[in-house]
Protein backbone atom coordinates (compact mmCIF):
# COMPACT_ATOMS: atom_id res chain seq x y z
CA UNK A 1 0.00 0.00 0.00
CA UNK A 2 0.97 3.44 -0.60
CA UNK A 3 0.27 7.14 0.84
CA UNK A 4 0.70 10.30 -1.28
CA UNK A 5 2.52 13.25 1.21
CA UNK A 6 1.88 16.71 0.14
CA UNK A 7 3.86 19.02 2.00
CA UNK A 8 1.91 22.53 1.14
CA UNK A 9 4.87 25.04 3.24
CA UNK A 10 6.79 26.93 1.31
CA UNK A 11 9.50 25.70 4.16
CA UNK A 12 10.65 22.05 2.84
CA UNK A 13 11.94 21.18 6.48
CA UNK A 14 9.71 23.35 8.24
CA UNK A 15 6.68 22.30 10.92
CA UNK A 16 4.43 21.29 8.53
CA UNK A 17 6.92 18.94 7.65
CA UNK A 18 7.77 17.96 10.74
CA UNK A 19 3.84 16.78 11.03
CA UNK A 20 4.05 14.85 8.17
CA UNK A 21 7.14 13.03 9.02
CA UNK A 22 5.74 11.95 12.54
CA UNK A 23 3.06 9.93 10.17
CA UNK A 24 5.13 8.60 8.13
CA UNK A 25 7.25 6.89 11.27
CA UNK A 26 4.40 5.25 12.03
CA UNK A 27 3.35 4.01 8.78
CA UNK A 28 6.50 2.99 7.86
CA UNK A 29 5.73 0.51 11.09
CA UNK A 30 2.77 -0.39 9.38
CA UNK A 31 4.19 -1.75 6.29
CA UNK A 32 2.98 1.44 4.04
CA UNK A 33 5.25 2.80 1.63
CA UNK A 34 4.69 6.72 1.30
CA UNK A 35 5.91 9.89 -0.60
CA UNK A 36 6.70 13.06 0.41
CA UNK A 37 6.13 15.82 -2.47
CA UNK A 38 7.27 18.91 -1.97
CA UNK A 39 4.61 21.70 -3.40
CA UNK A 40 4.22 24.76 -1.32
CA UNK A 41 7.43 26.43 -3.00
CA UNK A 42 6.40 25.90 -6.54
CA UNK A 43 5.07 28.31 -9.50
CA UNK A 44 2.02 26.84 -9.35
CA UNK A 45 -1.14 28.84 -11.31
CA UNK A 46 -5.02 28.36 -10.71
CA UNK A 47 -7.80 27.12 -12.51
CA UNK A 48 -8.56 29.01 -15.43
CA UNK A 49 -11.73 26.97 -16.83
CA UNK A 50 -10.67 26.55 -19.89
CA UNK A 51 -12.21 22.69 -19.94
CA UNK A 52 -9.33 21.31 -22.07
CA UNK A 53 -8.38 18.52 -19.39
CA UNK A 54 -11.96 17.24 -20.23
CA UNK A 55 -10.48 16.66 -23.52
CA UNK A 56 -7.16 15.75 -23.09
CA UNK A 57 -7.68 14.18 -19.42
CA UNK A 58 -4.33 15.97 -18.29
CA UNK A 59 -4.09 19.95 -17.17
CA UNK A 60 -3.13 22.38 -19.87
CA UNK A 61 -0.20 23.61 -17.73
CA UNK A 62 2.45 21.38 -17.96
CA UNK A 63 3.72 21.83 -14.44
CA UNK A 64 3.61 19.44 -11.00
CA UNK A 65 -0.04 18.63 -11.17
CA UNK A 66 0.53 16.81 -14.05
CA UNK A 67 3.67 14.94 -12.74
CA UNK A 68 1.58 13.86 -9.73
CA UNK A 69 -1.70 13.06 -11.29
CA UNK A 70 -0.35 9.08 -11.52
CA UNK A 71 0.77 8.90 -8.24
CA UNK A 72 -2.54 10.20 -6.85
CA UNK A 73 -3.79 7.54 -9.15
CA UNK A 74 -1.86 4.85 -7.63
CA UNK A 75 -1.64 5.44 -3.99
CA UNK A 76 -4.51 4.22 -1.38
CA UNK A 77 -4.31 7.47 0.72
CA UNK A 78 -3.69 11.05 -0.12
CA UNK A 79 -2.41 13.21 3.13
CA UNK A 80 -2.40 17.01 2.41
CA UNK A 81 -0.72 19.03 4.57
CA UNK A 82 -0.69 23.21 4.79
CA UNK A 83 0.55 26.08 7.39
CA UNK A 84 -2.22 28.52 7.78
CA UNK A 85 -2.01 31.91 6.31
CA UNK A 86 -4.99 34.44 7.02
CA UNK A 87 -6.97 31.21 8.33
CA UNK A 88 -6.67 29.31 5.05
CA UNK A 89 -4.39 26.77 3.65
CA UNK A 90 -1.09 28.27 1.35
CA UNK A 91 -2.98 29.67 -2.10
CA UNK A 92 -0.01 27.60 -3.98
CA UNK A 93 -1.49 24.40 -2.39
CA UNK A 94 -4.99 25.20 -2.67
CA UNK A 95 -4.28 26.18 -6.68
CA UNK A 96 -2.46 22.77 -6.98
CA UNK A 97 -5.04 21.04 -5.35
CA UNK A 98 -8.17 22.69 -7.64
CA UNK A 99 -6.19 21.70 -10.59
CA UNK A 100 -4.92 17.81 -9.34
CA UNK A 101 -8.75 16.89 -8.20
CA UNK A 102 -10.49 18.86 -11.36
CA UNK A 103 -7.96 17.69 -14.32
CA UNK A 104 -8.28 14.02 -13.01
CA UNK A 105 -10.90 11.97 -14.31
CA UNK A 106 -9.97 8.72 -12.65
CA UNK A 107 -11.92 7.40 -9.89
CA UNK A 108 -10.55 8.56 -6.68
CA UNK A 109 -13.45 6.62 -3.95
CA UNK A 110 -12.32 5.02 -1.38
CA UNK A 111 -8.80 6.32 -1.22
CA UNK A 112 -8.31 7.48 1.84
CA UNK A 113 -8.00 11.39 2.61
CA UNK A 114 -6.20 13.43 5.80
CA UNK A 115 -5.18 16.45 5.85
CA UNK A 116 -2.95 18.51 8.60
CA UNK A 117 -2.25 21.63 9.29
CA UNK A 118 -0.07 23.95 10.67
CA UNK A 119 -0.30 27.35 12.54
CA UNK A 120 1.55 29.47 15.51
CA UNK A 121 -1.86 29.97 17.45
CA UNK A 122 -5.27 30.05 15.07
CA UNK A 123 -7.19 29.13 11.90
CA UNK A 124 -6.63 25.69 12.12
CA UNK A 125 -9.98 24.53 11.91
CA UNK A 126 -10.91 26.82 9.35
CA UNK A 127 -8.18 25.14 7.19
CA UNK A 128 -8.69 22.08 8.24
CA UNK A 129 -12.05 22.05 6.85
CA UNK A 130 -11.31 23.42 3.68
CA UNK A 131 -8.80 20.99 2.95
CA UNK A 132 -11.33 18.31 4.29
CA UNK A 133 -13.89 19.40 1.18
CA UNK A 134 -11.16 18.13 -1.86
CA UNK A 135 -11.78 14.64 -0.46
CA UNK A 136 -15.53 14.88 0.35
CA UNK A 137 -16.34 16.03 -2.89
CA UNK A 138 -14.33 13.08 -4.49
CA UNK A 139 -16.00 10.34 -2.69
CA UNK A 140 -12.52 9.71 -0.43
CA UNK A 141 -13.37 8.36 3.20
CA UNK A 142 -11.41 10.90 5.41
CA UNK A 143 -9.56 9.40 8.21
CA UNK A 144 -9.75 11.26 11.92
CA UNK A 145 -7.35 11.30 14.85
CA UNK A 146 -7.86 12.07 18.69
CA UNK A 147 -8.52 15.64 17.50
CA UNK A 148 -8.53 17.62 14.63
CA UNK A 149 -5.51 17.20 12.44
CA UNK A 150 -3.37 20.18 13.95
CA UNK A 151 0.45 20.96 15.15
CA UNK A 152 1.44 24.06 17.24
CA UNK A 153 4.52 25.86 16.30
CA UNK A 154 6.04 29.06 14.95
CA UNK A 155 9.44 29.29 14.19
CA UNK A 156 10.58 26.04 12.03
CA UNK A 157 10.91 23.08 14.65
CA UNK A 158 8.89 24.00 17.31
CA UNK A 159 5.97 21.99 16.41
CA UNK A 160 7.97 19.18 17.90
CA UNK A 161 7.53 20.22 21.63
CA UNK A 162 3.98 20.49 20.86
CA UNK A 163 3.49 16.44 22.36
CA UNK A 164 -0.02 16.28 22.05
CA UNK A 165 -0.42 17.42 18.38
CA UNK A 166 2.72 14.83 17.72
CA UNK A 167 0.65 12.08 19.63
CA UNK A 168 -2.54 13.03 17.35
CA UNK A 169 -0.71 13.06 14.23
CA UNK A 170 0.42 9.45 14.97
CA UNK A 171 -2.95 8.28 16.13
CA UNK A 172 -4.44 9.69 12.19
CA UNK A 173 -1.12 7.51 10.82
CA UNK A 174 -2.74 4.56 12.77
CA UNK A 175 -6.11 4.68 12.20
CA UNK A 176 -5.77 6.07 8.80
CA UNK A 177 -3.32 2.66 7.99
CA UNK A 178 -6.84 0.39 9.47
CA UNK A 179 -8.90 2.26 7.34
CA UNK A 180 -6.82 1.98 4.20
CA UNK A 181 -6.05 -1.90 4.93
CA UNK A 182 -9.60 -2.38 5.70
CA UNK A 183 -11.02 -0.80 2.79
CA UNK A 184 -8.78 -3.12 0.61
CA UNK A 185 -10.60 -6.36 2.20
CA UNK A 186 -13.97 -4.58 1.62
CA UNK A 187 -13.31 -3.92 -1.85
CA UNK A 188 -11.95 -7.16 -2.16
CA UNK A 189 -14.97 -9.13 -1.16
CA UNK A 190 -17.92 -6.70 -1.78
CA UNK A 191 -16.24 -4.18 -4.46
CA UNK A 192 -16.92 -0.36 -4.58
CA UNK A 193 -20.54 0.80 -3.80
CA UNK A 194 -23.02 1.46 -6.99
CA UNK A 195 -22.60 4.35 -8.49
CA UNK A 196 -25.39 6.57 -10.09
CA UNK A 197 -25.39 8.45 -13.30
CA UNK A 198 -24.49 11.96 -12.31
CA UNK A 199 -27.67 14.68 -12.19
CA UNK A 200 -26.11 17.77 -12.52
CA UNK A 201 -28.04 21.19 -12.03
CA UNK A 202 -28.15 24.08 -10.77
CA UNK A 203 -30.66 26.55 -8.37
CA UNK A 204 -31.91 27.98 -11.84
CA UNK A 205 -33.44 25.16 -12.86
Amino acid sequence: MKVLMLNGSPRPKGNTFIALSEMEKVFHREGIETEILHVGNKDIRGCIACGSCREKGRCVFEDLVNETAPKFEACDGLVVGSPVYYASANATLVAFLTRLFYSTSFDKRMKVGASVVAARRGGLSATFDELNKFFTIAGMPVASSQYWNSVHGAAPGEAAQDLEGMQTMRTLARNMAFLMKSIALGKEKYGLPEREPGQWTNFIR
